[in-house]
């Protein structure tokens, strides 16, 4: 008996089928039509416990200081972390269009999956193409209105939804998050190559907890080992790098629901910088 299509082409084996699109290369998805996103930033690791959803949250609540206004699209599915971080819990709405986002205190429009659970705490145990599917909803079924800047808070790893992502949503850049660990600067490289040989620029690498600041004599000092990150950018000619400190008051906010009101103190400038060239040089195409 002939297996049943289930239209997820990248992942089939079966050559000559009429439905398949791979070899028509990646398709861009359009959004529902009542959202305008102009520009779409992913954040990714190549592996967890980094760090990644908690730049993102920095990265976001930054630019959205600066005027812009801006989303972030909570990919990690089976590990979703943002709503915590923004201290938000309500349960999301829809109407005839699509589900209308949530919101942080400071605007932020946000969508996750763990908005649509009954628990915080309730597993999501999907399979890949069910995650990838979730992914494709969240931008083509959400009331996202106008967003400037929407940033992809990626799951670890270079899996089915670093591809879906990459080849669904109108990627500008990537932000690839590291630690101070010759192991995690191997692993960068391999989320840097398969952005690249997706045709998204990398932007930029934050460095997290690159060191921890003593509060008496105010010296600085390398838990996890020497900081690799500009020797990692150089490597793989990444435009700009940042360094974040293990910082008590951080963790604390997080845990609050209060990330907005962390002072990053212009660590990420460079950072925003180069995500802000990378939507000029998208918009010139």
């Amino acid at each position: 008996m002939a297996e049943e299509c289930s239209h997820e082409c990248s992942s089939c084996g079966v050559s000559g089928c009429g439905d398949r699109t791979a070899e028509a290369g990646p398709s861009t998805l359009e959004a529902n039509k009542r959202s305008n996103i102009k520009h779409v930033v992913g954040v990714v690791s190549g592996k967890g416990g980094v760090g990644k959803s908690l730049v993102t949250s920095l990265l976001a609540s930054e630019m959205n200081k600066r005027g812009y206004k801006v989303a972030i699209l909570d990919a990690d599915i089976t590990g979703p972390s943002i709503p915590k971080s923004f201290g938000v819990d309500a349960r999301l709405t829809g109407d005839a269009d699509g589900i209308n986002p949530a919101a942080s205190a400071s605007g932020i429009k946000l969508m996750s999956v763990n908005l649509m659970l009954p628990e915080g705490d309730m597993p999501v145990a999907w399979r890949g193409p069910v995650v990838s599917g979730a992914i494709k909803q969240f931008w083509q079924e959400v009331n996202w209105g106008d967003v400037d800047y929407m940033f992809v808070d990626m799951p670890p790893g270079t899996s089915d939804v670093f591809l879906t992502v990459f080849q669904s949503l109108p990627v500008d850049g990537i932000v690839t998050v590291s630690a101070p660990q010759e192991l995690v600067a191997m692993i960068v490289g391999k989320a840097v190559n398969l952005a690249r040989s997706l045709e998204v620029p990398v932007v930029g690498l934050v460095e997290n907890m690159a060191y921890f600041k003593c509060d008496d004599c105010g010296k600085e000092h390398h838990i996890f080992g020497e900081p690799q990150g500009a020797a990692v950018a150089e490597k793989y000619a990444i435009p700009a790098v940042a360094t974040l400190p293990m910082d008590p008051n951080f963790a604390r906010l997080v845990d609050e629901g209060r990330v907005e009101a962390y002072d990053v103190e212009g660590a990420l400038d460079g950072i925003i910088e180069q995500v802000e060239k990378a939507a000029a040089e998208a918009a010139e195409k």
